[in-house]
């Protein structure tokens, strides 16, 4: 994955209170098409209409923020000739989807297909913005991708499809294999000796980091929450969301890291800031957990000055006597608007680009998304690849087996950008402050539940 790509998923993923409530007002846009409505009808569009829309000259609109992915859709329109797409990027993060609302709310000017993160895939959805491509794929697509990536895509009750996963970001550790050794600590397997391995390392030396745990990153807060088995958010599709961000299993993660930074074992530097990079390019932090399956790339441009030094090993479990388990750090996908003139194209465009083995290669080893079909996660030109600056270890099927272990049952609130705002003003500000991160939970849970009642929803 690029580093824009990663910076802007790491820092931008929240937007303001007031776009949620855009969002949530947001109306579907009818259209006409070639070849088919645009209904969302369960009926599947004959393979005769595909071949008939893909030959039909048309020009699809692609609003993406990944870098360089001209290039597959060049693939595409080889395999097309008679589709163009233009690619437009109209900004990373808030600017991405405001503008994205702003048109669908206009009516006018909205791209026919878009990326949209997993987190925020529900709230369109829920402003009846998407296509449901059921009609418009095979019906075993869902089979060729990882299980719990595939029901991200989904809608609650499983019945519509919304968007064909890009990339996802099951978590591991990456660590500093020489200063372990240094200081005879092995690789943490647990959250207990990971927390052993924090004091022990940093009373050892006073400028050395375990970890840092960061004030300003709900997106991993939140995956920490989802390994813990912690299920803080739930929406059943029409005016009754779950909200139980407080829950047992999230106090767990909570009183964790608030034991930890109280004594000053970690750190709680802002993420992906000057002085984090330089944490990690300085040996400032032993290990880089948890972190991402995006990560390894990430930081071979980071800190190449300890290229050699880092590995990859499996998240730190909280039961050691049960399978591994792990979550997922950031992710996304490719969604088709309702409003398109031409959604047989445009649903063949956004499961193209994410389905082709041409194009998801590409996708994986160029663009360095980490892959979502389980033929990219197997192919030996992905998981054999043994990068130096990991000691010649194979990372990409470190994180390949990882993603297995990623449960399914994770869902989503249909405003993710105001919980992960609100989250920020409380458990983040308490990470940064040092504070009160358990309690910061409550804050949390309070200032959500009295927003989905204000939006009209019924809080389970």
């Amino acid at each position: 994955m690029s580093r824009t790509t990663i910076t802007w998923r790491r820092k931008a993923m929240g937007l303001t209170a007031g776009m949620a409530v855009a969002a949530l007002a947001l109306t579907a846009c009818s259209g006409g098409s070639s070849g088919a409505k645009a209904t969302g009808s369960a009926a599947a569009v004959s393979q005769a209409d595909i071949d008939k829309a893909m030959k039909t000259p048309t020009k699809l609109t692609f609003w993406t923020w990944v870098p360089d992915i001209q290039n597959e859709v060049k693939l595409f329109e080889a395999a097309y000739p008679a589709i163009t797409v233009d690619v437009v990027n109209v900004g990373q993060g808030a600017d991405h989807y405001k503008k994205m609302r702003s048109a669908l709310q206009a009516g006018k000017g909205a791209p026919d297909v878009a990326q949209i993160e997993f987190q925020h895939v529900q709230s369109f959805a829920l402003g009846d913005n998407l296509l449901d491509l059921t009609p418009y794929i095979p019906a075993t697509t869902g089979a060729d991708y990882v299980p719990w990536v595939w029901k991200q895509v989904r809608s609650t009750d499983g019945s519509k499809i919304w968007s064909i996963p890009q990339d996802s970001g099951p978590m591991g550790q990456l660590y500093r294999d020489d200063i372990l050794k240094a200081h005879n600590i092995a690789v943490p397997t647990t959250w207990d000796q990971f927390a052993t391995a924090a004091k022990t390392l940093h009373a050892a030396d006073p400028n050395v980091y375990l970890t840092n745990m960061p004030g300003n990153d709900m997106g991993q807060f939140t995956a920490m929450l989802w390994q813990a088995g912690a299920r803080p958010f739930g929406w059943n599709g029409a005016k009754e969301v779950t909200i139980n961000v407080a829950s047992k299993e999230a106090t767990k993660v909570a009183q964790y890291w608030q034991d930890l930074i109280k004594a000053g074992d970690v750190s709680v530097d802002p993420d992906f800031t000057d002085t984090w990079y330089q944490g990690l390019a300085n040996g400032k932090y032993a290990d880089w957990a948890p972190t991402a399956a995006w990560a390894p790339v990430f930081l071979q441009g980071t800190a190449a000055n300890t290229s050699g030094l880092w590995r990859a090993a499996n998240m730190p479990q909280w039961d050691a006597s049960g399978s591994p388990v792990s979550a997922n750090w950031g992710g996304s996908s490719d969604a088709v608007m309702k409003s398109t003139q031409n959604p047989i194209a445009a649903a063949q465009l956004a499961l193209w680009i994410n389905h082709d083995p041409a194009s998801t290669l590409m996708l994986a080893n160029k663009q360095f998304l980490f892959p979502t079909t389980n033929a990219t996660l197997t192919n030996s030109e992905f998981s054999d690849l043994a990068p130096a600056f990991y000691g010649g270890q194979k990372v990409n099927q470190v994180f390949a087996d990882i993603s297995k272990t990623v449960p399914e049952d994770f869902s989503w609130l249909p405003f993710m950008d105001y919980a992960y705002s609100a989250g920020q003003e409380s458990v983040g500000k308490a990470i940064a402050d040092k504070g009160d991160v358990v309690g910061a939970l409550k804050t949390w849970q309070d200032a959500l539940v009295s927003y989905a009642k204000q939006q009209g929803f019924t809080v389970k």
